[in-house]
């Protein structure tokens, strides 16, 4: 079994609701938006970041 296979086993519906609610309730619902702005940011930079590094390692061989 693959790690996502047993994670998926262990996280259920009421698993994410309640670490939802968790979520609104540290950070409010103004800023959920915010955060997942900032997360998609990160994510976009990080795929970037290892598309450079695959181009300039290939043109090295």
């Amino acid at each position: 079994m693959n790690a996502l296979t047993i994670f998926l086993g262990l996280v259920g519906p009421w698993q994410i609701a309640i670490i939802v609610v968790l979520v609104v309730l540290l950070f409010g619902g103004k800023k959920i938006p915010e955060l997942m702005r900032g997360l998609g940011t990160g994510i976009k930079e990080f795929k970037d970041a290892t598309k450079n590094e695959e181009e300039t390692s290939g043109n090295k061989e």
